[in-house]
């Protein structure tokens, strides 16, 4: 453990969102809003103890151990999740717990709130609720290894604890920093492209922008209570709609398909295949079910809905258009259990990931054969490469580790004070970093419990640093020498 170097690097990533609230500032200066304490304080606060803790580390030698890295990692959310509250409490007066919960339900891009009104709000709030799921999404930690090369400490330890996703060991290109640096031009890409895309179909120029943060880090934040649904407009929803595909799909296929300037790069992949095919099933699935209980007299409807709002909740974005939690009894359950798989490994969505299902499912079938053919040799293969073993008991821990921390947080959300649906709905929406649940949460978190808030506020960094990266803290082994 080398915790002077632990300090100096949190202390600099502290310093990087500091540096951050100049965006809201500025917002707030342009609009002429009373909201400039809001963001200043904050602003020295975040630089002055971010400087603190580098200086503290300053004069030791730079080292970092792999569980450094996990220790960074870890620390750093739950830092960057107080310091992210703070203008929440100076601008809107939340109670802790509430801005404790926004704040991280924002750098989680999970998408629940506890605020109502948003139209009304000033817009360098809102816009900084928008900034927060953006630099969440693709992790200000992968921001600082793409740029703070002078860290002088090995980024690998922090891109493995940090990037979503079953294959942390593979890289993009040679050097860790120049991967996290393709990463966010591909990040950056998507978002002013999409941008551009909902100003081109009728937002103005704020909301598009607003949007876009929301849409490719799939976090689901809007700037109106209605979400997408206050534009009425099939556009609209089209772009979000393509947005938060590409924004669930691994961000290493796009990297590929950006560098050979081959699209057909997307349909060779294995897990974007499985993925596609899976939105689509599910899609005409609840087409048809709307069509024929929903109370839906016309195919067009019925598709327009189902299309979006299966592919906001399986990406994780939770964007709406329609409240599914009054569909057929069988769809919004349905919704909430399709929100477990959630998007491609190494991308922005939540949940545990497609690679890891298909693994899963492969792996089950592959059980039923040998126990056909039992001295058959039956290699586990995707996309024609045989899986190694090691990464297939990896998957089956964190099945398992997910599992078990979805039934102790539920557990904890009854007694937190929700009913069995909405305490299931809850953890199962702010573990695969979703938004919307149903019952008691189908709209907000305004009426859970302080102490459920902040149950779900540990979801969230669970399920968002995919279990094993808080879990790991807890181990004695961890902390020996």
């Amino acid at each position: 453990m080398h915790p002077f170097s632990i300090a100096r690097i949190v202390g600099l990533f502290a310093i990087l969102f500091g540096i951050t609230l100049c965006i809201p500032l500025g917002i707030a200066l342009y609009y002429g809003e009373d909201t400039l304490e809001s963001f200043l304080i904050p602003l020295a606060g975040s630089l002055g103890f971010g400087g603190l803790l580098w200086l503290l580390g300053r004069l030791r030698p730079p080292h970092l151990a792999v569980r450094d890295g996990f220790l960074v990692v870890a620390l750093f959310w739950i830092l960057l999740s107080l310091l992210g509250a703070w203008p929440l409490l100076l601008g809107l007066h939340l109670s802790f717990p509430d801005a404790l919960f926004e704040s991280a339900s924002g750098f989680t891009t999970t998408g629940a709130t506890v605020l109502t009104g948003l139209d009304e709000l000033p817009k360098s709030l809102l816009f900084y609720r928008q900034q927060l799921q953006w630099l969440g999404g693709m992790g200000l930690i992968v921001l600082g290894v793409a740029v703070l090369p002078m860290l002088g400490v090995g980024g690998m330890q922090l891109y493995r604890a940090e990037v979503p996703g079953p294959l942390k060991e593979e890289k993009l290109t040679p050097r860790i920093t120049e991967t996290a640096r393709a990463l966010w031009r591909i990040y950056l890409l998507l978002t002013l492209a999409c941008a551009l895309g909902y100003w081109l179909t009728g937002m103005d120029a704020f909301d598009a922008l607003a949007h876009s943060l929301a849409t490719v880090s799939t976090g689901g934040f809007s700037t109106h209570d209605a979400s997408i649904g206050y534009f009425h407009s099939p556009a609209v929803e089209a772009v979000a709609i393509l947005f938060m595909l590409l924004a669930a799909i691994n961000f290493g296929v796009h990297y590929a398909v950006l560098l050979r300037r081959d699209p057909k790069l997307w349909f060779q992949d294995a897990e974007v295949r499985t993925f596609l095919g899976f939105v689509l099933a599910i899609t005409l699935f609840v087409s048809l079910v709307l069509r024929q209980e929903g109370g839906y007299a016309h195919w067009d409807p019925s598709l327009r809905d189902a299309t979006f709002e299966v592919v906001s909740v399986v990406t994780s974005t939770g964007f709406g258009i329609v409240d599914f939690s009054h569909w057929p009894e069988v769809l919004p359950v349905l919704l909430i259990l399709i929100s477990f798989i959630g998007g491609c490994g190494g991308s922005t969505a939540g949940g545990m990931k497609v690679l890891r299902v298909l693994l899963l499912v492969r792996q089950g079938a592959l059980e039923v054969r040998r126990i056909i053919h039992p001295h058959a040799y039956l290699p586990l293969r995707i996309g024609g490469r045989v899986v190694d073993d090691r990464l297939m008991q990896s998957v089956w821990g964190f099945f398992a580790a997910y599992l078990a921390s979805f039934v102790l947080l539920v557990l904890l959300m009854i007694h937190a004070g929700l009913d069995k649906v909405s305490a299931f709905s809850a953890v199962a929406t702010c573990m695969n970093n979703l938004g919307p649940g149903l019952g008691q949460v189908a709209y907000h978190f305004q009426g859970v419990s302080d102490l459920g808030k902040l149950v779900s506020v540990l979801a969230m960094l669970l399920g968002r640093l995919e279990v094993f990266t808080l879990l790991v803290l807890l181990s004695p082994h961890f902390w020996r020498r």
